[in-house]
């Protein structure tokens, strides 16, 4: 996922910061500028981690149950102002207001399953001792990792980073939140309604603002686990600044995920698949389909409806645009190379093509007959692009799926080998016979593998990510053989290993 983190490379694109430290926040459609925010200084990341300590000891105390009053609360809250919070997302984004009207919902899904399944998942259980220490008891419960650093991305600014907050917060944890430069005023809003929904826990949520030396300060610290959500490059500088301080890291990055349409696809269903998840926000999703696969059999049906689609779909900032604009200005020189790049190595686009990226908006670009080493398959193209290949069978396409270093998402289509194919797919979440059906479920963990970074967020992984696991053993009885002393004896030894044989030889 393309995004401003710790390097600051992209800072001077988003905003101009003014004599007091101070730097604007740009609608992308019109330049307008939308609010102004603070730069935090590396003191005072410090000083926000240490309240945040401070305030996590009592939040942690409140347990399961006093946890979920004071999120219950936050959720309806946001529920009550989501036509403001709409607006805003769709002010620093550019991003139409039923996108971000979408993703609003998302959120609040999201946090209204963290905090009820928070007490099931991380709460105190028993575990079975074992036949060596039977006269044991044994349990084992998730404690808080104390404060939980978390660097969001701009083109989700409050779905992506709450799959974070959200779980880390419901798992007792205080949250230090540094938003994308681009999207300062959505964290500030979530930071705002969660003090008024829980207003005498000040400290437990904070957000620090800036560019990329605020978050790198934020790596660097002293929380106890760093959620970052960016760029591949990116995503290594922070787990190279996380590493001085042994400070684990949650790393979500970068995609090139890859539809595979089989000879017994749902065409129709699988073009409308396609267009809707390789354009819908302009094409800036990390899981987004970059890539598309389609069994020779049914690749001129297949082309010829996702062309007739996609053609009709028109970007702008009015309500009835299809999508919005490129929301990082740099981001439209990446499109426009890899466009380039393909039709450079015999690419042909049969929807759009270079005279389609006008900035800040780009109209959606469709390429056939694109060679597999070109810039536009294998690099993230982060825009309203989609590569589509023919290959003789849908095994090929998940061959060339699994060629990349990235393994994030991915999405089958097929009536009879759906989930053969998928389980095929060398990455962390699958949808059959739909797109990113996996990113709006809750209880599915989100993450990928390879280059697409490792950890996840929603789910009961999501929660256990922002726990540490704390074993207790309690002695019941005395045990009449005991081989865990000096005094076992040669005897004892030998009836362990007697019983041990006759329980598990068999």
């Amino acid at each position: 996922m393309t995004q401003t983190a710790p390097t600051g490379s992209d800072s001077a694109e988003s905003a101009v910061v003014d004599a007091e430290a101070r730097f604007a926040s740009l609608d992308p459609r019109t330049g307008e500028v939308v609010g102004h925010h603070p730069v935090h200084t590396a003191e005072d990341v410090r000083a926000a981690v240490l309240a945040a300590r401070s305030a996590a000891v009592g939040w942690a105390e409140l347990g399961f149950d006093g946890r979920r009053a004071r999120l219950d609360a936050w959720r309806k809250l946001l529920v009550r102002r989501l036509d403001e919070f709409q607006a805003l997302i769709s002010s620093e984004t550019g991003k139409s207001a039923d996108d971000a009207r979408t993703e609003l919902t998302l959120v609040i899904d999201h946090v209204h399953w963290a905090t009820r399944n928070a007490s099931r998942v991380l709460g105190k259980r028993r575990v079975s001792p074992g036949m060596l220490m039977y006269n044991h008891a044994a349990s084992l419960e998730y404690k808080p990792l104390g404060v939980v650093g978390v660097i969001g991305p701009w083109n989700y600014p409050a779905f992506t980073p709450m799959g974070s907050i959200a779980y880390a917060l419901a798992a007792g944890n205080a949250v230090v939140f540094k938003p994308s430069e681009f999207t300062p005023g959505v964290g500030e809003f979530m930071a705002r309604t969660f003090g008024e929904a829980a207003a005498e826990h000040a400290g437990v949520f904070q957000v620090v603002t800036g560019f990329g030396e605020t978050g790198a300060a934020l790596c660097q610290a002293g929380v106890d686990k760093v959620a970052f959500t960016g760029s591949t490059p990116t995503g290594k500088k922070v787990m190279a600044a996380c590493a001085e301080s042994l400070t684990p890291v949650l790393v979500e990055c970068g995609g090139k995920d890859a539809l595979i349409v089989a000879d017994d696809a749902d065409v129709k269903a699988a073009a409308a698949a396609a267009v809707w998840g390789g354009i819908f926000n302009a094409g800036q999703s990390c899981a987004g389909v970059e890539r598309v696969y389609v069994a020779e059999p049914v690749a001129d049906e297949f082309i010829e409806l996702v062309t007739k689609q996609a053609a009709k779909l028109r970007p702008g900032g009015e309500p009835n645009a299809s999508f919005g604009p490129i929301t990082m200005p740099r981001q439209v020189e990446v499109i426009q190379a890899h466009v380039q790049d393909a039709l450079d190595r015999g690419g042909r686009a049969v929807v759009g093509g270079l005279d389609s990226i006008r900035p800040p908006y780009v109209e959606p670009i469709v390429l056939v007959d694109v060679p597999e080493d070109s810039r536009a398959v294998t690099e993230e193209t982060f825009g309203p692009t989609l590569v589509i290949t023919r290959v003789p069978d849908a095994d090929e396409g998940v061959r060339l799926a699994n060629a990349l270093r990235y393994g994030l998402g991915g999405s089958v289509f097929s009536r009879t080998r759906g989930e053969e194919l998928a389980r095929k797919m060398h990455c962390g979440m699958v949808s059959v016979n739909a797109v990113l059906a996996f990113a709006a479920m809750p209880g599915l963990p989100f993450g990928g593998i390879g280059d697409s970074g490792f950890g996840r967020i929603h789910g009961d992984d999501g929660l256990r990510e922002f726990a540490t696991p704390q074993a207790v053993t309690r002695l019941r009885f005395r045990a009449l053989l005991n081989p865990m002393t000096y005094d076992r004896g040669t005897r004892t030894v030998r009836h362990v290993v007697r019983l041990a044989r006759l329980l598990y030889g068999r």
